[in-house]
């Protein structure tokens, strides 16, 4: 018989090839976003400036749609059914994050509540329980950007958030992409400052400026190390 090369056989030989390629030496991460494409892109840019391997790293868009509980809905079922199209597979992941905004969602309390009820009671491939929680930002992922830049203390609209990047980053649009490349230089000035939100705020503290991207950041950049 001939070989076998249809579309389907291809996507299992695929999968075959990453899961042999899965560095065990480091988290197996999951990141799911209410962006289409400026967090995937971000997170991304970092796992290439990282040579963090694309077999332990997936930062994908939510495909339910963009309101938060859609997207932790949707880190959810990724988690536990995979989806050969994307190229992954059940339950290989050790942590899950649900990246999303504040804005004026009113599914956005429920989401965090949704995401904090999943920590730990998820198994994966290997049995263990699968951290999984909300990487939300109050107003936008933009207040991180603007992070590197600006030290916002108080509350602030997703519309002056993009007017004070754009003065900072000109030309600065939603997926674009290079936001890391962009700001790289002055990350340590924008931990300590989303830090020392996080020190008086929370993710339930809205309107108050918060924004947890800087713990998934710190983790991608610490992971080779880690």
């Amino acid at each position: 018989m001939g070989r076998d090369n249809s579309p389907k056989e291809r996507q299992r030989q695929q999968l075959e090839r990453k899961k042999q390629g899965r560095c065990a030496g480091y988290a197996r991460i999951l990141i799911v976003s209410e962006g289409r494409k400026t967090e995937p892109l971000y997170f991304d840019e970092i796992r290439i400036d990282q040579r963090l391997p694309t077999a332990n790293i997936a930062a994908i868009p939510s495909a339910l749609g963009t309101e938060p509980i859609q997207v932790v809905q949707y880190a959810k079922d990724l988690f536990e059914r995979g989806d050969i199209h994307k190229g992954i597979e059940p339950r290989v992941f050790d942590q899950v994050y649900a990246v999303f905004d504040r804005d004026d969602h009113a599914s956005y309390f429920n989401a965090l509540e949704l995401a904090e009820s999943l920590d730990g009671k998820l198994r994966n491939d290997n049995k263990r329980p699968v951290t999984f929680k909300a990487i939300a930002s109050v107003p936008s992922f933009e207040l991180w950007l603007l992070l590197h830049d600006e030290d916002i203390q108080a509350p602030i609209h997703r519309d002056e958030v993009m007017r004070r990047l754009k003065q900072h980053i000109p030309g600065y649009e939603k997926g674009a992409g290079r936001a890391f490349a962009t700001t790289r230089d002055r990350l340590d000035t924008a931990t300590q400052r989303a830090r020392a939100l996080a020190a008086r705020f929370n993710a339930y503290s809205d309107p108050e400026p918060y924004t947890a991207i800087v713990e998934l950041v710190n983790l991608l950049i610490t992971l080779r190390g880690g």
